[in-house]
């Protein structure tokens, strides 16, 4: 199955068992989604629990917070994380708020769902990976799925949640392929995780960014040096005691991150290493980051922007020039 069948299967179950849960956003119902994700459900569900919704992220932002209030599970696309930011009051100055505005008394069990990330020739107002900067929210959590796992499981458990959860689906992996699930159910919505053991240097990233590094992990394996791959997988709360523990393991650390460098989640890693495991590092924090332009349009501007293989692969090289 591929990543995106993993997402569809997670919406479908979790409106089979609750008939709370539904899915609105732009296209999810006639056309089956910008990425086809909700493609089918329609004629499932019928149009009351798939709706589609009008070309104004800040009004179904806002219904879908209304209806939480009212005890509905709803789960709102967004088509990419660029639209968001018209409704950024929605989901910071409301959804991320109300339960301490409220005393305690109101919570806000919303599912907003976008894609993020480059790749696909999109441009700039499409393309970007702005999950760094909602992780900056008080309120929310941030998840980013990169396996088909994490794809069922991590809506799962964001559906049980009762405050806000915001999961950013890197657009290039709705077309990843992998073992047909069995038996998915809900997964740690807190932990990161270590999806390839080593022992020379570690790197911290997330989505997309996942398959390259390990791709990179394997070309260096064959060289001598072992790379150990942490799948962050939650941007809002990072795991700590994970990215410290592998820091305290290989004492050389690098951060790949579709986001810009400036001002990004690989800045907030790189200063918590420093705060908390600053003398377990034999070498500064390196980051391979997204070029600090719009995305261009251009395939081989685009890929040029992005973090790659190859950039990974000569970062981990400067880190450890004597195979450690």
């Amino acid at each position: 199955m591929t990543f995106r069948d993993a997402v569809r299967e997670g919406i479908r179950d979790a409106m089979r068992k609750d008939a709370r849960v539904f899915l609105m956003g732009e296209d999810v119902g006639h056309y089956g989604g910008c990425f086809a994700v909700s493609k089918g459900l329609l004629a499932e569900f019928g149009p009351g629990r798939i709706r589609d919704t009008p070309l104004m992220e800040s009004a179904f932002v806002g219904a879908g917070i209304g209806a939480a209030l009212g005890g509905m599970k709803p789960i709102v696309e967004i088509m990419t994380c660029n639209f968001s930011l018209l409704a950024l009051d929605q989901i910071m100055n409301t959804a991320a708020t109300l339960l301490h505005m409220s005393g305690g008394q109101f919570n806000v069990p919303l599912v907003i769902r976008m894609a993020t990330g480059g790749g696909k020739q999109l441009a700039a107002q499409h393309s970007h990976s702005l999950e760094g900067w909602y992780a900056h929210i008080p309120g929310i959590k941030v998840l980013t799925p990169a396996t088909l796992e994490d794809g069922y499981g991590m809506l799962t458990s964001a559906l049980n949640d009762p405050d806000p959860v915001l999961i950013f689906e890197n657009q290039t992996l709705y077309n990843m392929e992998g073992e047909a699930l069995v038996n998915p159910g809900a997964v740690d919505i807190a932990k990161a995780r270590v999806r390839r053991e080593g022992k020379d240097v570690s790197i911290f990233t997330y989505g997309a960014s996942l398959n390259k590094s390990l791709d990179a992990a394997a070309t260096l394996e064959k060289e001598g040096i072992s790379v150990e791959v942490v799948d962050l997988r939650v941007l809002r709360p990072l795991d700590d005691a994970t990215i410290m523990a592998s820091v305290a393991k290989t004492h050389r650390v690098l951060i790949v991150d579709e986001g810009w460098r400036s001002g990004g989640i690989s800045a907030e890693i790189s200063a918590r290493i420093m705060e908390q495991a600053f003398y377990e590092l034999d070498k500064p924090v390196t980051r391979v980051c997204s070029a600090e332009v719009p995305m261009p349009y251009a395939k081989h501007l685009e890929t040029a922007a992005l973090p790659q293989v190859e950039s990974i692969i000569a970062a981990i090289k400067q880190l450890v020039p004597d195979h450690g």
